[in-house]
């Protein structure tokens, strides 16, 4: 055991120790005895807990602690000594952090977790975990060692995975930026569709997913790591060569690129990644500010490649928070309208429904596609005011649309979850159809796979109450999504959209017409309508008809109107005849395989 203490330490409590000497304190009788001395007088007063676990030993016991371990864990050196470190985690035993300790330790590697381990008394704390390998002369595995911190409340450190929050990061690149002329390379990534694992597999999956992350950027030479907020982390890296800041962005990437092995989950996740360069004496938030809006563009990219900031991406920045702010107005002063896509039968060729598609007609900016302006609404709130007035609006067309019609018009709307877990969606829609004359069955409401089941108990009652009505509730971008397959079994749903990228290019692919065909019987055997999106090629068109799906939609037939040319399309009735399409269909089948 490692003891010494009293008065005068060297090392004052809360100062780094370098773990290499640790080598002068195991087997090592050739060490100076001052010099030992001074080691262990070191020891005894850092404020981290420090344990050598010996490799060469079965079961790989502790065989030393130093006196702040023993003031975390609260066991004494008599009761640590012997036991296999593990015995910290109690019974919590699911952590997906143990495979990363499992992995340093068979191969011999340093690793940084945080775990949640317990007291003696039976507390649990949340313990930032260092460990070190040590290798005697010959290179053989020795030791371990092992320095704990106790992060369960400090300032600075975000709790879930013991890295820096926001405000720690901002301290410590103030920090680093008091050294002249450093340069610095500060990243900043998002893990996409994160909201598709909390909703799919439940928060403890999406807590996990984000623990296993930090402790594989842990592992980096970074001179800063930080969860600033939700599924967003920042890393900061002294550079020497500014020309390497591509590839170590690079290097951060691969190092998640591979799949993340978690409690009752195996995820394979997309991270998107922006980042900036500066020298000394910068305002750290304008690092973060820039690093941010590099990850914006990166994610508005649609293979989310890594992109570094440039001055457009400040000026895009800037855009953001206007629109946030005149979005807010954007209902009452009527700059908000659809444009009607087309869907068709594909057996008949009849024009039967359409997708309401919502844009902005902003003053300086012109006419906004929703990607650019949906999320800032979700962030913002206002998606609860655009959704009221787009469920009115296009309930009073519809009513309008099939006032003289004999053969029912159906129209499809995007919603969002908030709407279902802000409001009593049902009373909402009720309050709409009786003001307006709409039939329900006029009406379908469409929410992506992402967006689903938060509150799953709640949202099922309201869809089970709304299909009671006869609106339609459809799944939009079906097949892309963490957990699909739950949502045919809890939910009431009527449509299935299989998603565009299934139908692009699906002539050339036959794994993505035995994927269509999967959910195309499937929709078949629950009942449920199959709509295909993107539908562009007559090759496309044909394959989807000769699968069983009834409905396409895609620029084949038309792209989104306004409300003007869609009114002159729709008075023109069938869109594609059969006959036609039944040529088509042989011609494709009459080609070589």
């Amino acid at each position: 055991m490692i003891h010494g203490g009293g008065e005068g330490a060297i090392v004052p409590a809360g100062a780094d120790f370098n773990v290499m000497q640790w080598p002068s304190l195991i087997d090592r009788p050739e060490k100076p005895a001052v010099e030992d001395a001074i080691s262990r007088l070191a020891l005894d007063h850092i404020s981290d807990g420090v344990l050598v676990a010996d490799m060469r030993l079965r079961g790989h016991p502790i065989i030393q602690v130093n006196p702040a371990f023993e003031r975390i864990t609260g066991y004494p050196a008599c009761e640590a000594i012997g036991k296999n470190c593990r015995y910290l985690q109690g019974s919590d035993r699911l952590q997906p952090e143990l495979a990363e300790i499992r992995a340093a330790l068979a191969e011999g590697h340093a690793c940084s977790v945080t775990l949640r381990n317990f007291r003696r008394d039976g507390t649990m704390f949340r313990n930032a975990l260092r460990l070190e390998p040590l290798h005697d002369n010959q290179g053989h595995l020795t030791h371990f060692v092992g320095i704990i911190r106790d992060v369960t409340h400090a300032a600075g450190v975000d709790r879930l995975t013991g890295l820096l929050d926001r405000n720690g990061l901002l301290d410590r690149l103030a920090q680093i930026e008091m050294q002249a002329g450093s340069v610095l390379l500060v990243i900043k990534l998002d893990i996409l569709r994160f909201h598709d694992v909390n909703n799919g597999f439940g928060y403890d999956v999406g807590d996990a997913l984000l623990c296993s992350a930090s402790a594989r950027l842990g592992t980096l030479p970074a001179v800063a790591i930080s969860r600033i907020d939700g599924n967003n982390f920042v890393l900061a890296f002294e550079l020497v060569d500014v020309g390497m800041a591509g590839q170590i962005v690079s290097d951060v990437l691969d190092l998640l690129r591979p799949r993340f092995i978690l409690p009752g989950a195996s995820l394979a996740v997309q991270f998107a990644a922006g980042y900036t360069i500066g020298v000394a004496g910068s305002d750290p938030l304008q690092f973060l500010r820039r690093a941010g809006a590099a990850l914006q563009h990166s994610k508005a990219l649609p293979d989310h490649t890594p992109r570094p900031f440039a001055e457009a991406d400040d000026r895009d920045a800037r855009n953001r928070v206007r629109l946030a702010n005149e979005l807010q107005s954007a209902v009452s002063n009527e700059e908000l309208l659809f444009h009607y896509q087309p869907q068709v039968d594909l057996g008949s060729g009849d024009l039967i429904g359409a997708e309401a598609l919502l844009r902005w007609n902003h003053g300086a900016f012109g006419l906004q596609q929703p990607m650019r302006f949906i999320g800032v609404a979700e962030e913002t709130g206002a998606i609860m005011d655009i959704g009221a007035w787009g469920l009115r609006t296009l309930a009073a067309y519809a009513a309008r649309i099939n006032q003289s019609r004999r053969a029912p018009f159906r129209f499809a709307l995007n919603v969002s979850v908030m709407e279902f877990t802000r409001q009593d969606m049902v009373a909402s829609v009720e309050r709409v159809l009786e003001e307006t004359g709409c039939r329900a069955e006029w009406l379908t409401l469409e929410l992506t796979e992402n967006l689903m089941a938060p509150e799953p108990d709640d949202i099922r009652r309201a869809f089970e109450h709304l299909r009671r009505l006869g609106v339609s509730i459809s799944i939009d971008d079906f097949g892309t999504g963490y957990s699909n397959l739950r949502y045919l079994e809890r939910f009431p749903l009527s449509e299935l959209k299989i998603d565009r990228s299934f139908v692009r290019d699906v002539a050339e692919s036959s794994v993505k017409r035995v994927i269509v065909e999967s959910i195309v019987k499937l929709g078949a055997a629950l009942d449920t309508r199959v709509v295909a999106e993107g539908i562009e090629t007559e090759a496309e068109r044909a394959i989807m008809r000769e699968l069983g799906c009834s409905v396409g939609q895609g620029f084949l037939f038309a792209p989104p109107l306004d409300e003007h040319r869609f009114e002159l399309l729709l008075n023109e009735g069938l869109v594609v005849r059969e006959e036609r399409q039944q040529r088509l269909l042989e011609n494709y089948r009459s080609k070589p395989a």
